[in-house]
């Protein structure tokens, strides 16, 4: 057996999965596991029962986790950190107070004080006002907080005034938290600022999350690296999650989608994700998800970093068949008619229908004509959801994964076969221990001749990506650009586009 294995580990909704794969990506053990109210404790069922099927669980050296833990703490406003609020945008932006579209009880929890000090760039990088860092200081320390949220009009275009605000924090009020929004958002002033404040509220859910998995792994004696999926599909380091942990968010589609493609070997297709409380379509391009062009709203706040393009149903193998759009979720062992429950569910349906064998009991009779209907839309809405995420194009395979992968039929409309690959069940899982390692840019540089200076901008931004890249765990040896892509920007005095580059790489060696 290989001296090297990594786990991944993914938490859902319904079940957390975990798998064990060797240096050439085999599949060695898997596991599916209740989630637990407190997700933590359905993590640490699962990694119990794939380290059970190992003959030594020291041989593990990695672990890769997509974790829930930050979204549902945004969706139900707990956990969250007190955040300083600064925007370096006087007297440009001040119609448009920072945080004026939160829900007010997202607003509450998170905003320990907001301002607006002069600052700024315009699109070509020069100055809106001159950085008043006497404002800065006064408000950093009038304003007690967690953590502190930096958002500078045009900041991908220049970063220097949130990196001046940075150091004046740090001097200051000392080792506080920082969220510079040109790390982590691009164009787009307030979805930008969105996700930096956010950014900032979870500091405190990542140190918890990085606690309780480094506990579950010295409680069972392993000394690993740990790594955290992010939503493009790719790992960070816990110390890169640590400053960037809004990127979890949108982790668990992005690990489905790497997974189905590894193993289907199908590089593009549209993947279904079927849980148990629902059903994810997203489409691989290249092995890699297609990421959305709009805005994403994260609990009632738009953002613009990138995220998979992910159509979500409410179709899963914990829905109850006849209620609103409702689910059983983790309790689908004891309310499902085939585990003995009282409770009609779309597994009961799927298994009634001949598509799967899953559970105790046989299904009752008189429940048959309605789990039927229920197939019959359940159809009709999967191949609605193809048809809406294909745009158009037919020729493309669905891969069929996650656990409730049975309640899909064997022809889908707008697909040209269903695929359903070995081990489909822990995709999740498996995506997230094959993951790279990878980093990110978005700037602005001029338009095609602008000679040297664009030819300086661009290869800037692909050693910045590829410094991220490594600064997320990847092995600086192996970085690879392996996407660019030029935006031209409308109505600017001189032509420019907007640049954004990613850098990907297998992760760096184990030390030792």
């Amino acid at each position: 057996m290989s001296r090297s294995l990594r786990v991944g580990i993914d938490v859902g909704g319904t079940n957390t999965d975990a798998v064990v794969l060797d240096d050439d990506d085999r599949v060695l053990a898997t596991a599916k596991r209740p989630t637990s109210p407190d997700v933590t404790g359905g993590l640490r069922a699962a990694l119990d029962a794939v380290l059970a099927g190992l003959p030594d669980p020291r041989l593990v050296t990695r672990v890769m986790l997509g974790t829930t833990h930050a979204t549902n703490a945004i969706l139900e406003r707990r956990a969250l950190g007190r955040v300083a609020v600064l925007r370096l945008g006087a007297p440009a932006t001040t119609s448009v107070p920072p945080l004026s579209e939160w829900p007010d009880d997202l607003r509450d929890t998170v905003a320990a004080g907001t301002a607006i000090v002069r600052g700024g760039y315009f699109v070509d990088g020069s100055e809106i006002a001159p950085l008043d860092e006497d404002a800065v200081r006064k408000f950093v320390a009038g304003t007690p907080a967690d953590a502190v949220a930096v958002t500078g009009v045009f900041s991908p275009a220049s970063a220097d005034q949130e990196n001046r605000v940075a150091e004046i924090i740090r001097a200051e009020i000392g080792d506080v938290p920082v969220s510079l929004s040109h790390e982590i958002g691009s164009l787009g002033l307030l979805e930008r600022e969105n996700a930096a404040v956010l950014n900032a509220a979870l500091y405190g859910v990542a140190r918890d999350v990085t606690a309780a998995l480094r506990e579950a792994l010295e409680a069972r004696g392993l000394e690993v690296e740990t790594y955290f999926a992010q939503n493009d599909g790719t790992l960070m380091a816990v110390g890169y999650a640590a400053r960037y942990p809004v990127l979890t968010i949108g982790s668990g589609p992005a690990n489905s989608l790497r997974g189905a493609a590894y193993l289907s070997g199908v590089a593009d297709a549209i993947v279904a994700d079927v849980g148990g409380t629902s059903t994810d379509l997203g489409v691989l391009v290249g092995g890699f998800p297609r990421e959305s062009a709009a805005a994403v709203e994260i609990g009632g706040v738009a953002t613009n970093f990138r995220m998979p393009d992910i159509l979500s149903i409410a179709l899963g193998g914990g829905t109850i068949v006849g209620a609103e759009p409702r689910s059983v979720g983790y309790r689908i062992g004891s309310e499902a008619l085939v585990f003995g429950g009282p409770t009609p569910t779309m597994t009961d349906a799927a298994v009634a229908a001949g598509r799967g064998v899953v559970g105790t009991h046989p299904v009752p009779g008189e429940w048959r004509e309605r789990l039927a209907r229920a197939v019959r839309a359940a159809d009709e809405a999967v191949a609605d959801a193809v048809d809406r995420v294909a745009l158009g194009r037919a020729d493309r395979p669905l891969v069929a994964v996650g656990g409730g992968a049975f309640l899909l039929a064997e022809r889908v409309q707008g697909a040209r076969e269903v695929i359903r690959p070995e081990h489909a069940e822990v995709a999740n899982a498996v995506g997230a221990a094959i993951a790279l390692a990878s980093g990110r840019i978005e700037t602005i540089v001029p338009a095609a001749g602008g000679g040297s200076t664009r030819a300086r901008l661009i290869d800037n931004a692909k050693e910045e990506a590829a410094a991220r890249a490594v600064a997320a765990g990847a092995d600086p040896e192996s970085v690879q650009i392996v996407e660019l892509s030029e935006i031209p920007l409308s109505y600017l005095p001189e032509p420019a586009v907007r640049l954004h580059v990613k850098a990907a790489g297998p992760l760096a060696r184990p030390a030792g």
